[in-house]
């Protein structure tokens, strides 16, 4: 194995994947765009590349610039695949997300560590057609990177609103909303917040060895709140508005730290002990999909 593995190189970037109303990092300049082309078809938008100090900032937004994607559309494998490729080793993900718990308040910030799955039309593994790998999921969301998103976060959150660190994130199909039975329902399994992107991108990061970690921006208390208005779509951008100069700042302030850092994550190595398919079984077209995750063992 290469040994240069075990750590990020220091020319690795920072991905930053754009969620509803986040379409872009105002703070900084755009030095270019690039159109990438994958084995898993196009990804939302072309990519966009910033910098700060001597760390490039690759970023896409999520359901495209003009938002055409909805959450179950959004070519995740495409989008990670890019990232990849373009030496992204590590991804903050800003989404908007609703409320499951009274403590957390729409406006306020949570660093989830956990989530449970209900999606059920999401192609959210690289390795099958002929190869097969398991990847550790019992830390979906990468540790190091999420502390930095934290320390960050409560330095920089405006006064009245709360980051919260830690917390599981129900992930569920989308895109209609949630019923108010399904809401109470995640309420009584201890969830946090609920959203529609995140645990699709985690595990993909996890097996392209990719530290992750989600910047959860709340907006509403989904259904469940009887005293709080139901949830729509205007509520969640007027939210998503006031959110997204917050979140710029959160963004530009671990970039800065991350450039410095250059911080370690077990998601670096992650398909160390994971391939399970022996290389020379796997057909050549198969190979030439998952040869950018598998070159550092299937040398």
């Amino acid at each position: 194995m290469n040994k240069e593995h075990l750590l990020p190189i220091k020319d690795s970037k920072l991905g930053v994947i754009g969620g509803s109303g986040f379409y872009s990092i105002n703070t900084i300049e755009c030095s270019k765009e690039i159109a990438v082309n994958t084995p898993y078809g196009k990804p939302s938008d072309s990519i966009r590349i910033f910098k700060i100090g001597n760390l490039e900032i690759a970023f896409i937004a999520r359901h495209g610039r003009t938002h055409k994607f909805n959450p179950t559309e959004v070519p995740y494998k495409a989008n990670i695949w890019a990232l990849r490729s373009l030496g992204v080793r590590w991804i903050i993900a800003p989404s908007a997300v609703g409320s499951l718990q009274e403590q957390i308040r729409p406006l306020d910030i949570v660093i989830p560590d956990q989530f449970i799955d209900r999606t059920h039309n999401r192609p959210a593994t690289f390795f099958n057609e002929g190869v097969v790998a398991h990847v550790t999921m019992g830390d979906p969301f990468c540790r190091n990177l999420s502390g930095i998103l934290s320390d960050i976060g409560e330095i920089s959150i405006p006064a009245g609103r709360q980051l919260h660190r830690g917390g599981t994130y129900l992930a569920m199909e989308g895109p209609a909303f949630s019923t108010r039975a399904e809401s109470n329902l995640y309420r009584k399994w201890g969830c946090s917040i609920i959203g529609m992107t995140n645990h699709t991108e985690a595990r993909l990061a996890k097996e392209a060895e990719i530290a992750y970690a989600s910047l959860s921006m709340v907006t509403d208390y989904d259904c469940w709140h009887q005293s709080h208005d139901e949830v729509s779509v205007e509520m969640v951008l007027e939210n998503l508005k006031i959110n997204t100069e917050v979140a710029n700042k959160i963004v530009y302030e671990t970039a800065k730290i991350i450039d410095i850092e250059r911080p370690q994550s077990l998601s670096h190595t992650s398909l160390r002990d994971g391939l399970i398919t022996n290389k020379d079984l796997v057909s050549k077209e198969t190979r030439s999909k998952v040869k950018i995750f598998t070159d550092n063992y299937w040398l």
